[in-house]
């Protein structure tokens, strides 16, 4: 059964969020985990892209944007973007797989993934979706597990 994750933060900023997400998404990467990010939209997931080249000078996660592949492009990432539907499985990269939503819903493939991750911070917006999310997995007995951070660290 899926495990769900909620990482709760104290910060009002959707930028606050999006920087949060990309420290955990290279977290999950580096646990070995392929990844799907996810997005609200089309904007979200190129925000989530160009913000995955510069969170961190130091650091790399590979990974793309669905739908932008070049035909020369025949290496899957471990990680992906995207905003309509999940990713295709990868025979080529077998092993555990997770999703990080930053949807405002729930897609209804979440549970193809071994865990999904939320991102929760105190932008009323996100409260009220990310409140309705919980409740959802909740009622559907899916184990829900809430992590308070006091500050953005991974």
């Amino acid at each position: 059964m899926t495990q769900i994750d909620f990482y709760v933060l104290p910060d009002t900023t959707l930028e606050a969020r999006l920087d949060f997400a990309c420290r955990l998404t290279e977290t999950i990467y580096r646990k070995g985990y392929r990844l799907h990010l996810h997005a609200q939209d089309e904007a979200m997931a190129k925000a989530l892209d160009e913000a995955l080249w510069i969170f961190r000078p130091d650091s790399y996660v590979p990974h793309a944007l669905l739908g932008d592949e070049t035909p020369e492009e025949t290496d899957p990432v471990p990680v992906t973007i995207g905003w309509q539907a999940p990713p295709e499985p990868s025979e080529a990269q077998p092993g555990a797989q997770a999703m990080l939503n930053l949807h405002a819903e729930i897609p209804e493939w979440f549970s193809r993934f071994e865990r999904v991750a939320e991102i929760i911070n105190q932008h009323q917006d996100v409260l009220i979706a990310k409140r309705e999310c919980w409740q959802i997995y909740k009622s559907r007995g899916y184990p829900v597990k809430a992590h308070h951070l006091p500050g953005q660290q991974v």
